[in-house]
């Protein structure tokens, strides 16, 4: 009897290759985050080792937003076609390298240039990531799954927040990149020696008696493996990103991904940026970033909970009001401090930067989860690759144009959070324009 390969997990328990395969994805992303986001946390100190504003500088904070675009969507498509696996080893090798090449910048141009090259490893690496970690998982884990691993940034953000102090301490800067690539250059033979691609994969590129032999990894015998048949509206699910039948999904993911990732980057590239100029010590700054990681990490794994019980439209528009009012509050509560903030004023606002972590990281992970969905086999890793690649222009402007808003402010950060407002509430799109949501369990 022919059966697809989700129909096959679908009866059989998580076996260990599932959960190593997840493992590994995981550790790849946390390395992505890490060497993603050590320049926005380093920030005040480059910006006055180079004697630049933080309007220029903000060139090289979205260089790697523009080569993570390129990249996700590329990096996708050469993932479609020559595999998850060896794309996703090029995507690590390519972005570690990168991360240790910003160390010998001398300037701003310099540093604009290699931090674009790492983009395009940080972005392949996404896509591929999560379009293997979800084809090998059954349905009733995918969700979590998917999600879960959308913590990488945040988790990465988390864990060189805290180190940041320590590692610009001890190496200076430049010494910190340098260890943060050759840290991940040893992820790159984790995904050669472990991971496989998918007989999801496998089979949707005509490759059946390779696809049986993948399958063997979580069964116990040899079955007659069939292609997945896809909710689109071509028979089989092969079609491009671009066909016509993903055009509502295309727009709807489009606009909430980039306006996710606009309040993403803007918390997580400007926080200690605006917080050291409210009068917080660097360590208490880039603190807050680590705090802002940490709750990203429990609400994303949460978001997959949320939208495996609820579905997606329903999480997208809970996770859009919450985050809107909370930049709202954070406004507030950063225009009232005193010229040197009290203890408790300090806690609330890290508490306030925290749950905005939580709910930009709920609304980001949930939109891995409808991509995983959505899009069929054929095209799985590209159009993940799509929808990270349009949510890079919300990321780019936020990170290139903050500094501008933060600087008309003159000392006020009202400009630059009703920016952050707008895109709270456009989040909600993926709930009013996606034709393809994510369905409650009830309904899947």
């Amino acid at each position: 009897m022919s059966v697809t390969f989700s129909e096959v997990m679908s009866r059989t328990p998580l076996r260990t290759f599932q959960v190593v395969t997840f493992i590994i994805c995981a550790v790849v992303l946390v390395a992505d985050g890490m060497d993603a986001q050590i320049l926005g946390i380093v920030a005040p100190i480059i910006i006055e080792d180079f004697g630049i504003d933080r309007a220029t500088f903000g060139l090289a904070l979205s260089a790697a937003l523009i080569g993570f675009g390129i990249g996700s969507w590329g990096g996708g498509w050469h993932g479609d076609i020559v595999g998850r696996r060896w794309s996703l080893a090029l995507a690590a090798t390519v972005f570690s390298l990168g991360t240790i090449a910003v160390s010998t910048s001398a300037d701003v141009g310099q540093m604009t240039f290699w931090r674009l090259v790492s983009g395009l490893g940080f972005g392949s690496a996404y896509a591929n990531a999560i379009a293997l970690t979800g084809e090998w998982l059954p349905e009733r884990w995918r969700s979590v799954g998917v999600t879960t691993l959308s913590v990488g940034t945040p988790a990465g953000g988390m864990v060189v927040g805290v180190m940041a102090p320590t590692l610009v301490e001890n190496y200076d800067w430049n010494g910190s990149f340098v260890f943060l690539g050759i840290l991940t250059l040893l992820v790159v033979i984790l995904i050669i020696t472990f991971l496989r691609d998918s007989p999801t994969f496998l089979l949707a590129r005509g490759k059946v008696e390779e696809a049986k032999k993948a399958a063997l990894r979580v069964t116990d015998e040899a079955l007659d493996l069939v292609a997945e048949t896809h909710h689109s509206d071509v028979e089989g699910g092969s079609i491009g990103v671009l066909h016509r039948s993903n055009l509502r999904l295309n727009i709807g993911v489009g606009i909430a991904f980039t306006s996710a990732t606009m309040v993403a980057y803007g918390i997580l590239g400007w926080t200690t940026t605006f917080l050291v100029a409210k009068g917080f010590p660097f360590d208490q700054a880039s603190y807050a970033v680590a705090v802002a990681g940490m709750t990203s990490i429990f609400a994303s794994i949460a978001a997959g909970l949320i939208v495996h019980r609820w579905g997606s439209k329903l999480a997208m528009n809970c996770f859009s009001v919450a985050l809107f009012m909370t930049m709202i509050l954070l406004a507030i509560m950063l225009e009232s401090l005193a010229d040197v903030p009290s203890d408790g004023e300090r806690i609330m606002v890290v508490v306030l930067i925290g749950t905005a972590g939580a709910l930009f990281s709920a609304s980001i992970a949930s939109m891995y989860a409808i991509m995983t969905y959505a899009y069929p086999a054929s095209c799985r890793s590209a159009g993940i690759g799509f929808g990270i690649f349009m949510g890079r222009f919300g990321a780019i402007g936020s990170l290139g144009l903050g500094g501008w808003l933060l600087d008309i402010g003159e000392g006020s950060t009202t400009p630059f959070f009703a920016v952050l407002c707008v895109g709270a509430v456009l989040i909600s799109s993926a709930a009013f324009v996606v034709d393809r949501p994510v369905p409650p369990a009830s309904k899947s």
